[in-house]
């Protein structure tokens, strides 16, 4: 793929984003999920190497961020080992020109270039798996609490709720609008982001990343959710069952250089 055709092919996501789903005056913030899918021959010290010494200073140097950099937790079950990064933009197009930042950045080529050096029989990962979101209304930008790092003990859940078909997932991500996030809130559930899926596997798709303090946290404050007298009215809305088909969760502890 050439980079004209690759620019305009960001271009036109962009253009999506802000006016197909968006009125034109809105600046939403949009989020990129990769997952660096280490599988079972992959080398996941030198992703972390390229990841901390190359990646994340560089978006840092350039003002994006915070980034998160996570990996499976033990008690994860999915069963393929992958290094999750969160990376925020304030808008479609700062996600543009962001990327055309990177790749300019001569410190970053020259950190990288040893990574890059891998060919296909010594490649570090299998794929990237990539989603692009959009932040919804009821949780319209990242929030990472302050002084979050120092907590060695947190840890974190990604989920990707699937809905059969388009209706279906504008019908979730209303629910998400509409009382969902606030029963999260009182009962210790603490979201990171919550972004609505424009590009992915898994679309149509909302994904969202929460935080705890410690895997006990995270079991007790699902319980208390699943209890919660206001959720127990809002999954008996008539309009909004069944709106979800399949659940992808991932419990998450973070990576030694994550921001989050």
């Amino acid at each position: 793929m050439n980079k004209t055709f690759f620019q305009t092919a960001i271009l036109l996501t962009a253009y999506c984003i802000n006016f197909c789903i968006f009125s034109f005056d809105i600046r939403a913030e949009v989020y990129e999920v990769r997952g660096y899918v280490i599988g079972d021959d992959g080398d996941e010290e030198a992703v972390d190497q390229y990841l901390s010494n190359a990646l994340l200073p560089c978006l840092k140097r350039h003002g994006i961020g915070p980034i998160g950099a996570f990996t499976n937790a033990p008690s994860d079950k999915t069963g393929t080992k992958t290094a999750f990064v969160i990376i925020p933009h304030t808008d479609p197009l700062a996600m543009v020109q962001n990327r055309e930042v990177i790749q300019s950045d001569q410190q970053y080529l020259g950190d990288a270039a040893a990574f890059f050096l891998r060919g296909n029989r010594d490649k570090s990962y299998q794929r990237i798996s990539s989603e692009l979101l959009v932040a919804m209304d009821c949780w319209p930008k990242i929030k990472v609490p302050s002084g979050v790092t120092t907590n060695k003990n947190r840890v974190y859940e990604l989920r990707t709720y699937e809905s059969a078909h388009e209706k279906l997932g504008l019908l979730k991500v209303d629910m998400f609008n509409n009382g969902e996030v606030p029963i999260f809130l009182d009962c210790g559930i603490t979201p990171i982001f919550i972004g609505q899926a424009v590009i992915g596997p898994h679309t149509p798709n909302l994904t969202y990343l929460t935080m705890y303090p410690s895997e006990e946290s995270r079991l007790q404050a699902w319980k208390s959710f699943r209890e919660h007298p206001a959720w127990k009215v809002l999954s008996k809305v008539e309009k909004y069952e069944g709106t979800v088909s399949t659940i992808h969760k991932y419990v998450l502890v973070p990576k030694a250089y994550s921001e989050m």
